[in-house]
């Protein structure tokens, strides 16, 4: 077959036509941008600042991706916290408090700014802790499950401050047998009856009558005269000895521990270093519950490897009762003038472990804690048999003892005022539980038509565990 030949056009030439020139593509935006994108790069300068550009990128979507949600969920936590209204209450209830016990100790009159006085230490200093947490700034309450806030419209709690067992103990104790030369200055059941005076007063607390209020009253005589006009309220106490069962229980309050007054024991679990077998130091005559100590100190004062000693509160019996805690196996715990004393608490620190003969003793964060894996419990009619409580003790292995031992070190910091994340914030916790009650009996008590209480359910202040 011929070869084809197509018809030349005008442009190819033919006939004599001149050959047309090669038509350029036009330039666009993307043949320019690409074009710099490649004039960018060969710079060496250029490339370093491009590659950084990239890592920032990068380090955002990780940032998303990973850290962003734990901030966001610390942020939503801490926007659901408690909210907690700190009264701001006369200087007579809190400092004027301790202004008080300072010259009944003949400290100086000279006090323009009281706020500068030092809380003395007491077992039950639970009331200034708190106190010292909600006054401090926020970014130090450090994994705390309340928050302050400063408008009390906003708060679901109020916490009153007021210093009710250091009240108690402004007036030194007179020795018996001696004249008391002229009447105290102080009265604390004069400052019990003005700080109900002034709530009473308050908008907030008329508002649901003081239900959705927290007092601390931790030693059993505290607010004495005046618990039946606060006991709606949350009462932050040590146990319930001295209120009756429409006043306190473990359904609306909270059982707070005493401050440990003895050094916390340091070192490591161990059974060798701990050559006593039973130690106790304390008051041996008390009243009520307590005078079950004087039938120990009988039975247990000439058994070998148990110690046992009469000493009241002093710096020097602090140091010896310390020096027995941090060398002893098991530390006794017989009730007091009420079913729980201070030395639970020091023997728990110092990883001595508790033997407890106080039959109705109610324990401090017992939905955290189980007590049967730290302490050793005996019934009273048991502990007063002779021979009874030493045969027990010693009947336990080196390696039980051990397992005690690394149990109370796990639980030492709920037992610890000074830890970040100890005593403080865990009675907020418990404190913050009690919410969803206060809302119900608040809720409850608005729709309630008011007539003489008919206590069948969980009314009023019928709210006692027995």
């Amino acid at each position: 077959m011929p070869p084809l030949h197509l018809k030349p056009t005008m442009d190819e030439g033919g006939g004599g036509a001149k050959k047309a020139k090669a038509r350029k593509p036009k330039p666009t935006l993307l043949t320019n941008s690409h074009a710099l994108l490649h004039a960018t790069i060969r710079k060496p300068f250029l490339k370093q600042i491009l590659t950084i550009f990239f890592l920032i990128i990068a380090f955002y979507v990780l940032y998303n991706a990973f850290l962003n949600p734990i901030l966001h969920t610390t942020a939503t936590t801490k926007n659901h916290a408690v909210k907690v209204y700190l009264y701001d209450l006369p200087t007579r209830f809190t400092y004027g408090i301790i202004h008080h016990h300072t010259l009944a100790r003949g400290g100086s009159r000279d006090a323009s700014d009281v706020s500068s006085l030092k809380y003395p230490g007491h077992q039950h200093m639970s009331e200034w802790y708190l106190f010292s947490d909600l006054a401090r700034p926020e970014s130090e309450r450090v994994g705390s499950p309340i928050v302050r806030v400063s408008d009390p419209d906003e708060a679901d709690l109020f916490f009153v401050p007021f210093f009710s067992s250091l009240s108690l103990i402004v007036n030194p104790v007179r020795a018996p047998g001696s004249v008391q030369e002229k009447a105290p200055v102080y009265s604390d059941e004069k400052n019990q009856e003005a700080l109900v005076e002034w709530l009473e007063g308050q908008e907030y607390w008329k508002r649901n009558n003081g239900r959705d209020h927290v007092l601390v009253a931790s030693d059993p005589n505290a607010m004495y005269r005046v618990i039946d006009h606060v006991k709606n309220s949350v009462l932050l106490v040590s146990d319930f000895g001295r209120v009756r069962p429409d006043q306190g229980s473990l359904v609306k309050d909270v059982v707070v521990p005493y401050s440990h007054r003895i050094r916390s024991y340091q070192g490591d679990v161990s059974v060798d270093k701990r050559g006593t077998l039973l130690f106790f130091m304390g008051n041996r005559y008390r009243k009520e519950g307590g005078k079950v100590r004087d039938t120990l100190f009988q039975i247990l004062e000439n058994e070998k490897d148990v110690v046992v000693k009469h000493g009241a509160q002093s710096r020097e019996s602090r140091r010896a009762a310390s020096q027995g805690m941090h060398t002893s196996k098991f530390c006794l715990h017989p009730a007091g003038d009420t079913p729980s004393a201070c030395r639970l608490f020091d023997a728990i620190v110092s990883l001595c472990i508790p033997v407890i003969v106080s039959d109705n003793i109610e324990l401090p964060f017992e939905d955290t804690i189980d007590y049967r894996k730290i302490s050793v419990f005996v019934e009273t009619a048991s502990a007063i048999k002779p021979g009874f409580l030493v045969s027990k003790l010693r009947a336990v292995t080196a390696d039980r003892i051990l397992e005690y031992q690394k149990e109370l070190k796990e639980v030492k910091r709920y037992f610890e005022y000074d830890e970040p994340d100890g005593t403080v914030n865990e009675i907020w916790r418990q404190v913050s539980k009690k919410l969803p009650l206060i809302k119900l009996m608040i809720n409850r008590d608005k729709r309630l038509v008011k007539k003489e209480p008919d206590c069948s359910c969980i009314c009023v202040n019928q709210t006692a565990l027995r």
